[in-house]
């Protein structure tokens, strides 16, 4: 029997969590009541186990549970909060401030809803960042000369696992009267959060051990932010995301950050052994290989390599047995080099030979052992070999 498949792919999903899981079977079948419908039992049960969940989620970030909007995701969140902002200013005149600003590394559904805000008048800036992927407060500063509405950058990076100064960066923000939204989908549950000084967050609920089809966006209410809502319906989730609540979702989300928040440390300091350990065992395969990203400054189960001489399309395929990416799950199909790897200053070739390990909760000590035993073999065999001309690239639908 062939030995199962070692998942080291966490920045693009997370497995659900066992615990999760059981807290949410109950209210897919036996307790199926609509949240809105609390003129009767089971629709009151539904309604106290969102406000649950909330309180949970709010929990994780020290918000409070009435800043917590439920979105479909961090994609949606992030939408609302870039959009929404923008369409608010617009249409009822409470800004006249049509600069947004973001940074070259951000997920593609950010770069996309500021980029999109030309066509409805305001102006796009993206910022360069260093090559450890860190936008620097000063960069951010003097961009900030112009009035802006609003600056929306990561608190992790979704490829190199960077964690921006996002302290320093909303002060900047918030000294120029400008909204700071991060977009804290990797963030949340492997590093603390802190909402002082964010107005608008964006959490999802299958990067921390939660199911897929849930997220939220932090808005602040002191002083309150205001959004327009980029869908119309029945005036749920404070008016700014209709639609009726999938209650099982909501519970796993709750669920799972409620575990995040208990388990947070710990998990933490096993996640950067086994590293650590990973590095070791492939430097002594190919010693040139380089970490992309500042080594201090990233999540602690994170590596983002450039194996020199590898193509990492080539190594990927030599190794059916593990589950790695090379870059963004948002872009991997289209077998392109790494967008956010190129904006740090990296060559196309180099971005070629370069490859994402995302180790998490299911990662044990022979995994990593299996996994650098490995890589290193097929390393050995590929290290120098021509680099083939990539396939093709299929569209891609862009999943968060």
């Amino acid at each position: 029997m062939s030995e199962p498949l070692i998942y080291l792919d966490h920045h693009a999903t997370t497995p659900c969590d066992p615990r999760v899981v059981e807290a949410m079977l109950p209210w897919f079948s036996g307790r199926f009541g609509n949240a809105h419908s609390i003129e009767h039992e089971m629709g009151r049960a539904a309604e106290a186990a969102v406000a649950e969940a909330r309180g949970y989620v709010a929990a994780l970030i020290g918000a409070e549970p009435r800043e917590i909007v439920f979105t479909s995701g961090a994609t949606e969140a992030n939408n609302l909060a870039i959009l929404g902002a923008a369409r608010h200013a617009a249409r009822f005149g409470a800004s006249d401030r049509r600069r947004v600003i973001t940074a070259a590394t951000e997920h593609d559904c950010v770069l996309g809803a500021v980029r999109g805000l030309a066509e409805a008048g305001f102006e796009p800036v993206v910022l360069p960042v260093d090559r450890d992927g860190m936008l620097a407060p000063e960069t951010l500063a003097a961009a900030l000369a112009v009035p802006t509405l609003l600056v929306s950058v990561m608190s992790v990076n979704n490829e190199t696992g960077v964690i921006q100064d996002v302290a320093a960066l909303a002060a900047c923000a918030r000294a120029a009267g400008a909204l700071f939204h991060t977009d804290a989908a990797q963030a949340a549950g492997r590093i603390p959060l802190d909402i002082a000084g964010i107005d608008l967050m964006s959490l999802s609920g299958h990067k921390v051990y939660g199911p897929k089809g849930i997220g939220a966006l932090y808005v602040r209410r002191r002083p309150r932010v205001r959004l327009a809502p980029l869908m119309f319906g029945g005036g749920q989730e404070r008016g700014l995301r209709p639609g009726t609540l999938p209650v099982p979702l909501i519970v796993g989300f709750g669920a799972a950050c409620r575990l995040a928040l208990a388990e947070m440390d710990a998990e933490t300091r096993r996640l950067a052994t086994l590293r650590d350990t990973l590095l070791a065992g492939l430097r002594e395969a190919l010693p040139s290989l380089r970490v992309n990203g500042s080594v201090t400054r990233r999540v602690a189960g994170n590596l983002n390599l450039t194996l020199p001489g590898v193509d990492a399309q080539a190594l990927l395929r030599a190794v059916p047995e593990l589950c790695l990416s090379t870059g963004s799950a948002c872009s991997s199909a289209a077998v392109a080099p790494s967008r956010v790897l190129r904006a740090m200053g990296l060559s196309e070739a180099e971005a070629r030979q370069s490859l994402r390990v995302g180790l998490g909760r299911t990662t044990s000590q022979p995994d990593v052992a299996r996994a650098v035993a490995v890589l290193t073999s097929r390393i050995a065999t590929l290290a120098g070999a021509p680099t083939a001309p990539p396939p093709p690239a299929p569209e891609s639908a862009c999943p968060r």
